[in-house]
């Protein structure tokens, strides 16, 4: 990779981080209120045999915080501006985008923006919208739910995290994975954190699913309190060449929970779909 000054501004704003071997390159993204460090369980199952792309969003983890522009911001498409200059300036030809959560969504968005960008996208627990819009759509929540959550998160930020943390991890017999979950929360700067959270829980990304041109592997797990299994087959069918996983595995972070079904079925994925 070529240094320059406007390369090394990006990763020093996204602390950007770069491992693993390999002629394939996966850019991993992380989701709301985390950061790079929750795939530690899932690089040393591929660092042998890819090339690893690890950041963090503006907001989250060891990123610049003076880099948060509440405009700019205040979307998802924001984000995915800030996705495409991390390919660019570490002059990445067409990887793997692999993202979690909302970061599917923002994977989503800069794929439809430069359909170049990605050679192929990996969604885990993804949702173009929360909210049930009847009689075609079940979301999860009403919008009275949602509004209830970003008021508790105004409220007692702390409190949210901690109280929300296990409900999403949904791994009762591992409490322990909760715990850092709600850690990863709690170490977000709380005010980008409530910002963030209304540019992913109000948003409607549905009517952008069909323009999504590159082959997208969707990863559907069980028992989702946040993106339900409803939501997981609604994509794949808007989404042409797109491929719906439902796993085993439990709760949203199954790159955490359950890393070694993960990385098999992005495996299987990688060496078996064509375009």
């Amino acid at each position: 990779m070529n240094t320059s000054p406007a390369r090394d501004a990006v990763v020093r704003r996204h602390q950007v981080n770069v491992v693993g071997e390999g002629s394939q390159t996966l850019v991993l993204a992380h989701g709301f209120g985390c950061d790079q460090t929750v795939w530690r369980f899932m690089v040393p199952l591929l660092q042998s045999r890819y090339r690893l792309v690890l950041f963090d969003f503006v907001g989250s983890g060891g990123s610049d915080l003076s880099a948060y522009d509440p405009q700019r911001h205040a979307n998802l498409e924001g984000y995915a501006q800030d996705l495409a200059q991390i390919c660019t300036a570490l002059g990445l030809e067409a990887p793997v985008f692999v993202g979690h959560s909302a970061s599917s969504m923002i994977g989503a968005l800069a794929s439809v923006a430069d359909s170049g960008l990605f050679s192929r996208l990996v969604m885990i627990g993804p949702s173009p919208c929360y909210i049930n819009q009847p009689p075609a759509y079940v979301g999860g929540f009403e919008h009275t739910d949602i509004v209830g959550l970003l008021d508790m998160m105004d409220h007692n930020y702390i409190g949210w995290a901690e109280a929300m943390a296990p409900v999403i991890m949904k791994n009762d017999d591992r409490p322990d994975l909760g715990q850092e979950l709600a850690q990863n929360f709690c170490r977000m700067d709380a005010d980008i954190a409530r910002r963030w959270a209304r540019a992913i829980f109000l948003a409607d990304h549905r009517e952008r699913l069909p323009r999504v041109s590159v082959p997208t592997l969707i990863l559907q797990c069980a028992d989702d309190a946040l993106a339900p299994v409803s939501v997981g087959r609604y994509m794949q069918a808007c989404m042409p060449g797109s491929t719906l996983r439902e796993m085993r595995a439990t709760g949203h972070c199954p790159h955490m929970s359950e890393p070694e079904e993960t990385v098999a079925l992005l495996d299987d994925y990688l060496t078996g779909a064509r375009p």
